[in-house]
């Protein structure tokens, strides 16, 4: 699943190849996709701009020219956002080879925005859980308010994770991903924020320290700042148009690393199923 990283790259890259592009038509290959139908989202989005795009956790917010209009997309679990101008692709979200952008639109494309300037985001989902939305302000201020704090925001500091712990008994993982609570972490970080903490990820929150928090928050951070950095870690060996890659999977210590050896003690790599996903972990190095 594209987790925060990997959203805010996708955010990055179309901010530099959409935004103040005008939409000529919205193209709607599976209604499924359309929350709140597709009549309506092809009426507001059609002749308008594309102003900014916002990120909220691990949702994109397409700001539209028209009064109190804006686009919700969500990559869920296999999304994809692939942007194209002429030979040029520019492409993100869920795990992504040559073959996702050989041929365009293919079996997996959801959706169209044709550009007036003849260019073309398709979004793409495999498994068709992502969703795009036209929503008011006021009904985007309520989908973003069922998020927790982002995990990169300046406010989410050790007071505010101590706070969103309080009183829960559950593992530190499960918190972790708990996009009600922290917006933006999925399974992938989750296993590489715990280990940088040096936290058994089925900690349960009610026993961390003090000194547990400020590894957590330190790690949340650091972690999700040099995922950003390196593009992410779903977007494999596909290279963009500037010849970029997301090469962020070679900094992982324990994520899909199963039965392998630590890479800082040398001990074998232990897995559990917490919070619905499997997760790695070293015995010796996280407590």
């Amino acid at each position: 699943m594209p987790e925060l990283p990997e959203v805010e790259t996708i955010r990055r890259d179309l901010l530099h190849h959409i935004v103040n592009k005008k939409i000529r038509r919205l193209e709607i290959l599976r209604s499924s996709v359309v929350k709140g139908g597709a009549s309506g989202i092809e009426q507001g989005s059609q002749g308008g701009m594309i102003k900014n795009i916002e990120r909220y956790g691990k949702m994109l917010v397409f700001v539209l020219d028209k009064k109190n209009k804006f686009l919700l997309i969500h990559l869920k679990m296999t999304g994809q956002l692939i942007y194209q101008m002429k030979s040029c692709v520019v492409a993100g979200g869920h795990v992504l080879d040559e073959a996702d952008v050989k041929i365009l639109p293919n079996k997996h494309t959801q959706l169209i925005f044709h550009f007036i300037d003849d260019t073309r985001l398709y979004f793409n989902d495999m498994r068709r859980f992502g969703y795009v939305k036209l929503v008011s302000g006021e009904e985007k201020d309520k989908a973003v308010a069922k998020y927790g704090i982002d995990a990169l925001d300046k406010k989410f500091t050790v007071k505010k994770l101590e706070e969103i712990a309080k009183q829960k008994t559950g593992n530190i993982k499960a918190l972790l991903m708990n996009q009600e609570k922290i917006a933006g972490i999925g399974n992938i970080y989750a296993a590489e924020i715990c280990f940088g903490a040096g936290v058994r990820p089925d900690r349960k929150v009610n026993t961390l320290e003090k000194g547990d928090y400020k590894k957590i928050v330190l790690c949340i951070k650091k972690i999700l700042r040099l995922a950003i950095k390196h593009r992410g870690t779903t977007f494999s060996d596909y290279r963009d148009c500037e010849g970029r890659r997301g090469n962020f999977v070679k900094y992982l210590k324990v994520y899909g690393r199963k039965k392998e050896k630590c890479l800082v003690c040398g001990t074998q790599l232990k897995s559990q199923r917490l919070a619905g996903r499997g997760t790695v972990f070293c015995p010796k190095c996280q407590k």
